[in-house]
């Protein structure tokens, strides 16, 4: 049985979390095998809910999935597509199923993704989200109505190191602790002395943070981060590594820097663990960790 994703947060360990792409459709073999390929490597995988907006198999049926895998699932819930009816709903469902971990967010824009024409809800922000949380947990919900059975979850967030400006992320990052958020799984991190000052920052707060990591699959791919995606800035000492890769050898090359990246994480202990996402390549996942000695 998988270890609660709560106790590992706070056993001292260093943790290690994935995440999972669910499929555009119903067969659900290639994302079994990612479960059974990761369950027993990570402490808990996350399940993208409508990641950057486009339409895929829920969220919370990957969660199932993953308990029944015998995983430990991370339910990512977005505000996007509903409101706090069907938000509340969908947590008291989870919880009769055995999920207890949430990842809240607001969700990124419509416009971002493949239903141009689809409505953004947005009746709840994170913040807010991680509030109906801790209501639902005290038995009662948004409207002040007794619940016949609470919920109990070990809520948290996401939070942009490498923002630019950083101080309203800053702020962010403390209504979301003001909120109830447990822990935090950030944006992608590439600068480790940056990242080392935001943990400074951090440190103040009772809460557990676990850095980051996007594979890196191309030099392509690494510019069009940094000058398109908000947050994320690959430095160019990493890019000219990936161009310097032998033909055939990127892929590899960017899971040498993935591994390395979580190697000095975890021997500075900088942080508290790390999310991995590979984005489309979960089957890499187990050598990054290798290539980071865990």
């Amino acid at each position: 049985m998988a270890t609660s994703f709560r106790d590992a947060l706070n056993s001292g360990k260093f943790v290690i979390t994935s995440e999972i792409g669910p499929p555009k459709g119903t067969n659900l073999e290639k994302m079994y095998h990612h479960i059974d390929l990761l369950k027993d490597k990570v402490d808990a995988m996350n399940v993208t809910d409508h990641q950057s907006s486009v339409m895929r198999f829920p969220s919370i049926g990957g969660c199932l999935a993953i308990k029944e895998h015998g995983g430990e699932p991370i339910l990512q819930m977005t505000c996007r597509d509903r409101n706090r009816l069907a938000l509340q709903a969908e947590l008291l469902l989870a919880y009769t199923r055995g999920i207890r971990n949430v990842l809240c967010l607001t969700g990124d824009a419509v416009p971002v993704g493949d239903h141009k024409e689809a409505k953004g809800v947005f009746d709840l922000d994170s913040v807010q989200l991680l509030r109906t949380i801790r209501q639902l947990e005290s038995g009662k919900d948004l409207g002040e109505n007794d619940l016949d059975g609470a919920v109990e979850f070990c809520a948290g967030a996401i939070v942009t190191p490498e923002a630019t400006p950083i101080a309203p992320q800053l702020v962010k990052f403390e209504k979301k602790i003001e909120a109830g958020a447990e822990f935090f799984q950030t944006q992608a991190i590439y600068d480790l002395d940056n990242f080392g000052k935001f943990m400074q920052y951090a440190r103040q707060f009772p809460v557990k943070v676990l850095a980051g990591i996007v594979l890196l699959v191309s030099a392509r791919m690494a510019k069009y981060m940094t000058e398109n995606v908000p947050g994320i800035f690959v430095p160019q000492n990493l890019i000219d590594e990936l161009v310097a890769a032998p033909k055939g050898e990127v892929l590899n090359k960017g899971i040498e820097i993935a591994g390395r990246m979580i190697a000095a994480l975890k021997n500075d202990s900088t942080c508290d663990g790390v999310h991995v996402m590979a984005i489309g390549r979960e089957e890499v996942v187990p050598d990054i960790l290798a290539a980071a000695g865990l």
